[in-house]
């Protein structure tokens, strides 16, 4: 009698389910072991490398040869890995082969030299390659299989993403969310979790630490306010306008290099050539590497209203032109001092429009607005929460099928009727053809 009740059936499912995410445990928090380890050593390197170009400024001149260097590395021995996050994303949704042990290496050698010389990157892209590539390793090894592949690999992602931002729960449903606009995949869950909090726990333990951003208390009214949630609004629809064209911009310059300039060691070249004539012309180097210094300032002092635009225009030469390096610290910059602009015309201090836009201009340029809220409270407490989620949602609601990662796929269309499935880089095709054949369903399976 009793094994035909409910309670024994839950138990049993409840025995059948404990050994799973054990096993599945145990796997993310050795990948978070790994990530944690490559996001620490990658971090010293970095800043040893922005440390020396800030004593040697005359380094901006060897950017075009740094490029080129790299771009000719890539070609010699990466082409299997030059696609970086987009070959993670595709292999987690069509499996096809491990990911090469080189791109973590690579990238991690193609970052610094990109900051060392003083291109205008970020920093996430490099530790998701090499979270993810470390993860991909341990598929041979514990003769994995495809399902627990692909979830190995989401626990790369959000282990390297959370051990370079000292983010664990944002670097959790990043693993999850990045994958799919509109859509996550809870199965992982657990595992990205436990890879994230190892990973961020053991980029501690490496003894790096994090920049700390700091908003006062005082700057929050005690409750939010209606004139707060407008402001956050206005904020999070432009955020998401600002971080659509930045990926438009980026995605269009990279395609604009590869039709002109067919050898692809000489695209960073050019790009390293303009990078560095224009700060040298304009006395900008706050707009070179990191901008960690003005993303500070962004939340203590007024700065001038067109520093997020400037921001906007190296970093989009800098990584469509091909050199190495992440998108969100760049974005985190253009968010930062946009929200510092907008408190000149919205309902909110300077300090806490600076912190939604450092979360808002990602969440709708990465169509990742949970993790983006969960980041914004982690970094900057849980007094901003209210605010940055209204912000991260209009933004990444605002930001259209369009974002950094172009091969995230549709799996629920924010709007109209773009079929499941697609990948952003297929969309233009997609529309086109639809265009010219306008009584197609909108609702196929792929373009």
């Amino acid at each position: 009698m009793f094994r035909d009740s409910p309670l024994w059936s839950s138990l049993r499912d409840l025995f059948g389910v404990l050994p799973r995410a054990a096993h599945a445990s145990a796997l993310a928090a050795l990948v978070g072991v790994m990530a944690g380890s490559a996001s620490a050593l990658f971090l010293v390197v970095l800043d040893l490398a922005t440390n020396t170009r800030l004593v040697h400024p005359w380094l901006l001149w060897l950017l075009p040869v740094a490029g080129f260097a790299v771009g000719w590395l890539y070609l010699r021995l990466g082409a299997s890995v030059e696609a970086g996050n987009n070959l993670l994303i595709d292999e987690i949704h069509d499996p096809q082969r491990v990911v090469p042990l080189r791109m973590a290496p690579l990238v991690l050698f193609g970052t610094v030299v990109t900051h060392l010389f003083g291109g205008s990157a970020g920093r996430e892209g490099t530790a998701v390659q090499m979270g993810g590539a470390l993860a991909d390793q341990l598929t041979h090894v514990f003769r994995l299989s495809g399902e627990q592949r692909r979830v190995l690999l989401m626990s790369g992602i959000a282990a390297g993403f959370a051990s370079v931002f000292g983010t664990p729960l944002a670097g959790a449903v990043f693993g999850l969310e990045v994958l799919a606009i509109g859509r996550l995949r809870y199965d992982a869950l657990l595992p990205c979790l436990v890879a994230a909090l190892v990973g961020d726990a053991v980029t501690h333990a490496w003894g790096v630490h994090h920049t700390v951003y700091t908003i006062a208390p005082t700057a929050f009214a005690p409750s939010i306010t209606l004139a707060g949630a407008l402001s956050a609004a206005a904020a999070g629809v432009l955020c998401g306008l600002v971080g659509m064209a930045f990926a438009q911009a980026t995605h269009a310059t990279s395609a604009f290099m590869k039709r002109r300039i067919a050898y692809a060691p000489l695209r960073p070249f050019v790009g390293g050539l303009l990078v560095a004539v224009a700060a040298t012309a304009l006395g900008t180097p706050q707009y070179l590497g990191l901008g960690i210094p003005t993303i500070v300032d962004a939340f203590q002092t007024s700065l001038p209203w067109y520093d997020f635009l400037g921001k906007t225009i190296f970093t989009v030469i800098t990584l469509g032109t091909g050199f190495k390096g992440g998108e969100v610290t760049p974005l985190f910059y253009i968010g930062a001092t946009m929200g510092n602009a907008l408190s000149h015309v919205l309902l909110l201090p300077a300090a806490v429009l600076a912190g939604i836009g450092f979360v808002a201009v990602f969440a709708g340029a990465a169509n990742t607005p949970i993790a983006s809220t969960l980041m914004a409270i982690e970094i900057f407490g849980p007094q901003i929460g209210g605010y940055a989620a209204i912000a991260c949602v209009l933004a990444y609601l605002c930001s259209g099928h369009t974002g950094i990662y172009r091969a995230q796929r549709v799996g629920h269309s924010k709007h109209g009727e773009v079929p499941e499935g697609t990948r952003l880089a297929d969309l233009p095709a997609w529309r086109k053809a639809l265009r010219a054949n306008p009584s197609s369903s909108g609702k196929a399976r792929r373009p």
